[in-house]
Protein backbone atom coordinates (compact mmCIF):
# COMPACT_ATOMS: atom_id res chain seq x y z
CA UNK A 1 0.00 0.00 0.00
CA UNK A 2 2.73 2.58 1.09
CA UNK A 3 4.86 1.22 -1.65
CA UNK A 4 2.04 1.63 -4.47
CA UNK A 5 1.70 5.26 -2.54
CA UNK A 6 5.30 6.62 -2.58
CA UNK A 7 5.19 4.88 -6.35
CA UNK A 8 2.41 7.31 -7.45
CA UNK A 9 4.52 10.07 -6.15
CA UNK A 10 6.94 9.59 -8.25
CA UNK A 11 4.90 10.38 -11.75
CA UNK A 12 5.57 6.82 -13.36
CA UNK A 13 3.51 5.29 -15.61
CA UNK A 14 1.86 2.35 -13.11
CA UNK A 15 0.79 0.14 -15.66
CA UNK A 16 4.00 -0.20 -16.84
CA UNK A 17 6.23 0.20 -13.67
CA UNK A 18 3.63 -2.55 -12.21
CA UNK A 19 5.00 -4.91 -14.94
CA UNK A 20 8.93 -4.34 -13.88
CA UNK A 21 10.79 -6.31 -11.19
CA UNK A 22 10.34 -5.67 -7.70
CA UNK A 23 13.87 -3.49 -7.71
CA UNK A 24 12.74 -1.12 -10.17
CA UNK A 25 9.52 -0.55 -8.83
CA UNK A 26 11.51 -0.03 -6.07
CA UNK A 27 13.60 2.71 -6.97
CA UNK A 28 10.74 4.78 -8.23
CA UNK A 29 9.10 4.11 -4.93
CA UNK A 30 11.70 5.66 -3.52
CA UNK A 31 12.41 8.79 -6.02
CA UNK A 32 8.36 9.15 -5.06
CA UNK A 33 9.32 8.99 -1.14
CA UNK A 34 11.51 12.27 -1.66
CA UNK A 35 9.05 14.23 -3.52
CA UNK A 36 6.49 13.51 -1.19
CA UNK A 37 8.28 14.37 1.99
CA UNK A 38 10.09 17.63 0.34
CA UNK A 39 6.20 18.30 -0.02
CA UNK A 40 6.30 17.77 3.72
CA UNK A 41 9.08 20.33 4.65
CA UNK A 42 7.50 23.08 2.49
CA UNK A 43 3.98 22.51 4.21
CA UNK A 44 5.82 23.01 7.53
CA UNK A 45 7.97 25.95 6.42
CA UNK A 46 5.57 27.58 4.51
CA UNK A 47 3.10 27.28 7.75
CA UNK A 48 5.79 28.59 9.92
CA UNK A 49 6.42 31.77 7.87
CA UNK A 50 2.93 32.67 7.15
CA UNK A 51 2.29 32.18 10.74
CA UNK A 52 5.02 34.76 11.27
CA UNK A 53 2.63 36.91 8.80
CA UNK A 54 -0.82 36.49 9.42
CA UNK A 55 -0.90 35.45 13.53
CA UNK A 56 -3.45 33.01 12.77
CA UNK A 57 -2.77 28.93 12.74
CA UNK A 58 -5.80 28.00 10.75
CA UNK A 59 -4.92 30.96 8.06
CA UNK A 60 -1.51 29.27 8.34
CA UNK A 61 -1.92 26.01 7.87
CA UNK A 62 -4.81 26.52 5.19
CA UNK A 63 -2.21 28.49 2.76
CA UNK A 64 0.36 25.70 4.06
CA UNK A 65 -1.39 23.01 2.55
CA UNK A 66 -1.69 24.87 -0.74
CA UNK A 67 1.94 25.65 -0.68
CA UNK A 68 2.97 21.66 0.15
CA UNK A 69 0.26 20.78 -3.07
CA UNK A 70 2.01 23.09 -5.52
CA UNK A 71 5.94 21.92 -4.01
CA UNK A 72 4.59 18.20 -4.61
CA UNK A 73 2.76 18.52 -8.30
CA UNK A 74 5.78 20.69 -9.18
CA UNK A 75 8.31 18.15 -8.08
CA UNK A 76 6.13 15.23 -9.01
CA UNK A 77 6.38 17.04 -12.34
CA UNK A 78 9.87 17.76 -12.59
CA UNK A 79 10.87 13.82 -11.93
CA UNK A 80 8.21 12.19 -14.50
CA UNK A 81 9.69 14.82 -17.07
CA UNK A 82 13.32 13.46 -17.15
CA UNK A 83 13.69 10.80 -19.68
CA UNK A 84 16.79 8.42 -20.18
CA UNK A 85 18.46 8.65 -23.22
CA UNK A 86 21.36 8.09 -24.63
CA UNK A 87 23.98 10.81 -24.10
CA UNK A 88 24.38 11.80 -20.59
CA UNK A 89 24.86 15.24 -21.97
CA UNK A 90 21.82 15.34 -23.83
CA UNK A 91 20.01 14.32 -20.37
CA UNK A 92 21.90 16.59 -18.52
CA UNK A 93 20.71 20.04 -20.76
CA UNK A 94 17.15 18.54 -20.57
CA UNK A 95 17.53 18.61 -16.76
CA UNK A 96 19.21 21.82 -16.45
CA UNK A 97 15.92 23.90 -16.52
CA UNK A 98 14.24 21.66 -13.61
CA UNK A 99 17.59 21.62 -11.54
CA UNK A 100 17.22 25.60 -11.75
CA UNK A 101 13.71 25.48 -10.16
CA UNK A 102 14.42 22.54 -7.69
CA UNK A 103 17.72 25.13 -6.79
CA UNK A 104 15.09 27.70 -6.13
CA UNK A 105 12.13 25.56 -4.84
CA UNK A 106 15.04 24.60 -1.95
CA UNK A 107 15.86 28.03 -1.47
CA UNK A 108 12.46 29.05 -0.74
CA UNK A 109 11.56 26.30 1.77
CA UNK A 110 14.95 26.36 3.49
CA UNK A 111 14.33 29.88 4.38
CA UNK A 112 11.42 29.73 7.11
CA UNK A 113 13.08 26.57 8.68
CA UNK A 114 16.69 28.37 9.02
CA UNK A 115 13.96 31.15 10.86
CA UNK A 116 12.94 28.66 13.01
CA UNK A 117 16.00 26.72 13.85
CA UNK A 118 17.98 30.49 14.37
CA UNK A 119 15.04 31.91 16.15
CA UNK A 120 16.55 32.28 19.60
CA UNK A 121 19.60 34.09 17.82
CA UNK A 122 17.11 35.80 15.59
CA UNK A 123 15.43 37.09 18.89
CA UNK A 124 18.78 38.68 20.40
CA UNK A 125 19.37 40.91 17.49
CA UNK A 126 15.55 41.78 17.03
CA UNK A 127 15.71 43.05 20.70
CA UNK A 128 19.29 45.06 19.55
CA UNK A 129 17.42 46.21 17.10
CA UNK A 130 14.29 47.25 18.31
CA UNK A 131 16.27 49.27 21.74
CA UNK A 132 18.40 51.11 18.78
CA UNK A 133 14.97 51.63 17.20
CA UNK A 134 13.18 53.12 20.62
CA UNK A 135 16.18 55.31 21.61
CA UNK A 136 16.24 56.68 17.91
CA UNK A 137 12.43 57.39 18.36
CA UNK A 138 12.25 59.17 21.66
CA UNK A 139 15.65 61.62 20.04
CA UNK A 140 13.29 62.28 17.20
CA UNK A 141 10.12 62.76 18.81
CA UNK A 142 12.02 64.91 21.77
CA UNK A 143 13.58 66.68 18.83
CA UNK A 144 9.81 67.68 17.60
CA UNK A 145 8.92 68.75 20.53
CA UNK A 146 12.05 70.68 21.59
CA UNK A 147 11.74 74.07 19.84
CA UNK A 148 8.62 74.50 21.55
CA UNK A 149 10.30 73.05 25.26
CA UNK A 150 12.88 75.37 24.73
CA UNK A 151 10.91 78.26 23.79
CA UNK A 152 8.68 77.90 26.61
CA UNK A 153 11.56 77.35 29.34
CA UNK A 154 13.49 81.03 27.74
CA UNK A 155 9.72 82.41 28.83
CA UNK A 156 10.23 81.17 32.22
CA UNK A 157 13.76 82.35 32.43
CA UNK A 158 12.60 86.13 30.97
CA UNK A 159 10.08 86.03 33.52
CA UNK A 160 12.24 85.23 36.83
CA UNK A 161 14.79 87.49 35.18
CA UNK A 162 12.80 90.28 35.55
CA UNK A 163 11.74 89.55 38.87
CA UNK A 164 15.52 88.98 40.26
CA UNK A 165 16.54 92.42 38.10
CA UNK A 166 13.73 94.10 39.80
CA UNK A 167 14.85 92.50 43.48
CA UNK A 168 18.20 93.98 42.51
CA UNK A 169 17.35 96.93 41.76
CA UNK A 170 14.92 97.07 44.69
CA UNK A 171 18.02 95.74 47.11
CA UNK A 172 19.79 98.78 46.04
CA UNK A 173 17.71 101.36 46.23
CA UNK A 174 17.52 99.67 50.04
CA UNK A 175 21.06 100.18 50.11
CA UNK A 176 20.78 103.94 49.09
CA UNK A 177 18.05 104.88 52.24
CA UNK A 178 19.77 102.86 54.73
CA UNK A 179 23.47 104.83 54.05
CA UNK A 180 21.75 107.95 53.67
CA UNK A 181 20.14 107.43 56.90
CA UNK A 182 23.45 106.02 58.88
CA UNK A 183 25.48 108.71 57.54
CA UNK A 184 27.57 107.03 56.03
CA UNK A 185 26.58 108.04 51.76
CA UNK A 186 24.94 110.58 50.03
CA UNK A 187 24.70 113.65 52.12
CA UNK A 188 26.73 112.07 54.81
CA UNK A 189 24.07 113.61 57.55
CA UNK A 190 23.13 111.25 60.24
CA UNK A 191 19.38 110.91 60.29
CA UNK A 192 16.42 110.51 58.12
CA UNK A 193 15.90 114.18 56.43
CA UNK A 194 14.40 115.16 53.38
CA UNK A 195 17.07 113.44 50.95
CA UNK A 196 16.13 110.11 53.15
CA UNK A 197 12.77 110.64 52.73
CA UNK A 198 13.06 111.50 48.93
CA UNK A 199 15.03 108.11 48.68
CA UNK A 200 12.65 105.62 50.95
CA UNK A 201 9.66 106.63 48.81
CA UNK A 202 11.71 106.16 45.72
CA UNK A 203 12.69 102.49 47.39
CA UNK A 204 9.09 102.09 48.41
CA UNK A 205 7.69 102.97 44.68
CA UNK A 206 10.33 100.06 43.38
CA UNK A 207 9.12 97.53 45.90
CA UNK A 208 5.29 97.92 44.71
CA UNK A 209 6.55 97.45 41.85
CA UNK A 210 8.17 94.07 42.43
CA UNK A 211 5.10 92.34 44.40
CA UNK A 212 3.29 93.24 41.57
CA UNK A 213 5.93 91.97 39.02
CA UNK A 214 6.16 88.69 41.28
CA UNK A 215 2.64 88.08 41.29
CA UNK A 216 1.90 88.67 37.37
CA UNK A 217 5.03 86.38 36.40
CA UNK A 218 4.22 84.03 38.98
CA UNK A 219 0.83 83.18 37.27
CA UNK A 220 2.63 83.45 34.16
CA UNK A 221 5.35 80.65 35.33
CA UNK A 222 2.58 79.08 36.70
CA UNK A 223 1.42 78.67 33.13
CA UNK A 224 4.67 77.94 31.37
CA UNK A 225 5.27 75.44 33.70
CA UNK A 226 1.71 73.65 33.62
CA UNK A 227 2.91 73.61 29.58
CA UNK A 228 6.06 72.61 30.10
CA UNK A 229 3.95 69.36 32.23
CA UNK A 230 1.75 69.23 29.09
CA UNK A 231 4.33 68.99 26.54
CA UNK A 232 6.15 66.81 28.47
CA UNK A 233 2.98 64.95 28.16
CA UNK A 234 2.51 65.09 24.72
CA UNK A 235 6.02 63.69 24.18
CA UNK A 236 6.04 60.53 26.39
CA UNK A 237 2.02 59.93 25.14
CA UNK A 238 4.08 59.87 21.54
CA UNK A 239 6.54 57.86 22.76
CA UNK A 240 3.44 55.26 23.96
CA UNK A 241 1.56 55.59 20.68
CA UNK A 242 4.70 54.58 18.62
CA UNK A 243 6.43 51.90 21.17
CA UNK A 244 3.75 49.25 20.06
CA UNK A 245 4.77 49.51 16.44
CA UNK A 246 8.59 49.61 17.25
CA UNK A 247 7.64 45.58 20.08
CA UNK A 248 5.61 44.39 16.75
CA UNK A 249 9.19 44.71 14.42
CA UNK A 250 9.45 41.27 14.45
CA UNK A 251 7.23 40.04 10.79
CA UNK A 252 8.60 37.71 7.97
CA UNK A 253 11.61 40.28 6.33
CA UNK A 254 12.50 41.60 10.03
CA UNK A 255 13.62 38.04 10.71
CA UNK A 256 14.92 37.28 7.50
CA UNK A 257 17.43 40.74 7.80
CA UNK A 258 18.32 39.20 11.38
CA UNK A 259 18.76 36.05 10.11
CA UNK A 260 21.73 37.32 7.27
CA UNK A 261 23.42 39.38 9.68
CA UNK A 262 24.58 35.76 11.69
CA UNK A 263 27.02 33.81 10.57
CA UNK A 264 26.35 32.47 7.33
CA UNK A 265 28.14 29.11 7.41
CA UNK A 266 25.25 27.18 9.62
CA UNK A 267 22.39 29.02 7.40
CA UNK A 268 24.46 27.88 4.14
CA UNK A 269 24.98 24.30 4.83
CA UNK A 270 20.92 24.04 6.08
CA UNK A 271 20.07 25.51 2.68
CA UNK A 272 22.57 23.08 0.99
CA UNK A 273 20.86 19.99 2.98
CA UNK A 274 17.43 20.65 1.41
CA UNK A 275 19.34 21.81 -1.86
CA UNK A 276 20.45 18.04 -1.69
CA UNK A 277 16.86 17.35 -0.60
CA UNK A 278 15.28 18.84 -3.67
CA UNK A 279 17.53 17.71 -6.66
CA UNK A 280 18.08 14.03 -5.18
CA UNK A 281 15.39 12.96 -7.45
CA UNK A 282 16.79 14.22 -10.08
CA UNK A 283 20.19 13.51 -9.45
CA UNK A 284 19.20 9.82 -9.13
CA UNK A 285 17.69 9.69 -12.62
CA UNK A 286 20.18 11.14 -13.93
CA UNK A 287 22.97 8.74 -12.43
CA UNK A 288 21.05 5.75 -12.54
CA UNK A 289 21.48 3.53 -15.95
CA UNK A 290 18.66 2.43 -17.88
CA UNK A 291 16.25 0.04 -16.40
CA UNK A 292 13.42 -1.98 -17.17
CA UNK A 293 10.96 0.94 -17.08
CA UNK A 294 13.17 3.07 -19.44
CA UNK A 295 13.14 0.42 -22.04
CA UNK A 296 9.11 -0.43 -22.16
CA UNK A 297 8.71 3.30 -21.37
CA UNK A 298 10.86 3.70 -24.68
CA UNK A 299 9.21 0.67 -26.61
CA UNK A 300 5.82 2.14 -25.74
CA UNK A 301 6.81 5.34 -26.70
CA UNK A 302 8.37 3.95 -29.89
CA UNK A 303 5.33 2.01 -31.14
CA UNK A 304 2.83 4.88 -30.48
CA UNK A 305 5.03 6.99 -32.79
CA UNK A 306 5.65 3.83 -35.91
CA UNK A 307 2.19 3.70 -35.25
CA UNK A 308 1.99 7.22 -35.79
CA UNK A 309 4.45 7.67 -38.95
CA UNK A 310 2.13 4.33 -40.47
CA UNK A 311 -0.86 6.70 -40.24
CA UNK A 312 1.15 9.80 -41.86
CA UNK A 313 2.26 7.69 -44.38
CA UNK A 314 -1.10 6.39 -45.07
CA UNK A 315 -2.65 9.67 -45.54
CA UNK A 316 -0.41 10.70 -47.53
CA UNK A 317 -0.35 7.91 -49.98
CA UNK A 318 -4.25 8.53 -50.23
CA UNK A 319 -4.12 12.32 -50.59
CA UNK A 320 -1.65 11.79 -53.80
CA UNK A 321 -3.56 8.52 -55.19
CA UNK A 322 -7.11 10.67 -54.45
CA UNK A 323 -5.38 13.41 -56.42
CA UNK A 324 -3.85 11.22 -59.52
CA UNK A 325 -7.65 9.77 -59.67
CA UNK A 326 -9.36 13.15 -59.86
CA UNK A 327 -6.58 14.54 -62.12
CA UNK A 328 -7.53 11.51 -64.63
CA UNK A 329 -11.39 12.07 -64.22
CA UNK A 330 -11.17 15.49 -65.50
CA UNK A 331 -8.59 15.11 -68.50
CA UNK A 332 -11.79 12.58 -69.71
CA UNK A 333 -14.26 15.09 -69.24
CA UNK A 334 -12.23 17.41 -70.64
CA UNK A 335 -12.47 15.83 -73.86
CA UNK A 336 -16.58 15.35 -73.61
CA UNK A 337 -18.09 17.17 -76.50
CA UNK A 338 -21.51 17.35 -74.80
CA UNK A 339 -19.94 18.90 -71.72
CA UNK A 340 -18.34 21.64 -73.56
CA UNK A 341 -21.30 22.56 -75.92
CA UNK A 342 -23.32 22.71 -72.82
CA UNK A 343 -20.37 25.08 -70.88
CA UNK A 344 -20.11 27.20 -74.07
CA UNK A 345 -23.96 27.97 -74.33
CA UNK A 346 -23.94 28.80 -71.08
CA UNK A 347 -20.33 31.44 -71.26
CA UNK A 348 -22.46 32.72 -74.01
CA UNK A 349 -25.37 33.79 -72.15
CA UNK A 350 -23.23 35.32 -69.43
CA UNK A 351 -21.22 37.77 -71.86
CA UNK A 352 -24.60 38.78 -73.64
CA UNK A 353 -25.76 39.74 -70.42
CA UNK A 354 -22.31 41.84 -68.95
CA UNK A 355 -22.57 43.75 -72.16
CA UNK A 356 -26.45 45.01 -72.34
CA UNK A 357 -25.43 45.93 -68.49
CA UNK A 358 -22.72 47.83 -69.80
CA UNK A 359 -24.99 49.67 -72.26
CA UNK A 360 -27.20 50.05 -69.56
CA UNK A 361 -24.91 51.79 -67.46
CA UNK A 362 -23.66 53.94 -70.18
CA UNK A 363 -27.01 55.48 -70.59
CA UNK A 364 -27.58 56.38 -67.31
CA UNK A 365 -24.56 57.77 -66.96
CA UNK A 366 -25.32 60.14 -70.18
Amino acid sequence: MLKRFFILCSGVDTNIVNGCSNGEQNKYAGIGATVFFTAIMAFIASSYALFTVFDNVYTAVFFGLIWGFLIFNLDRFIVSTIKKRDSFLDEFIQATPRIVLAIIIAIVISKPLEIKIFQKEIATVLLKEKNEMALANKKQIANYFQSDVDRNKAEIDSLKSDISKKEKEVNDLYSVFITEAEGTAGTKKLGKGPVYKEKRQKHDAQLKQLDSIKAINAIKITEKEAKAKTLQADLDKKVTETQPIIDGFDGLMARINALNKLPWLPSFFIMLLFLAIETSPIIAKLLSPKGEYDYKQEDAEMGIKNMLAQNRYQSDLQRKTDAEIYDKVYADIKDDRELYNYKRKGATELLKLQADGFVEKQKRSM
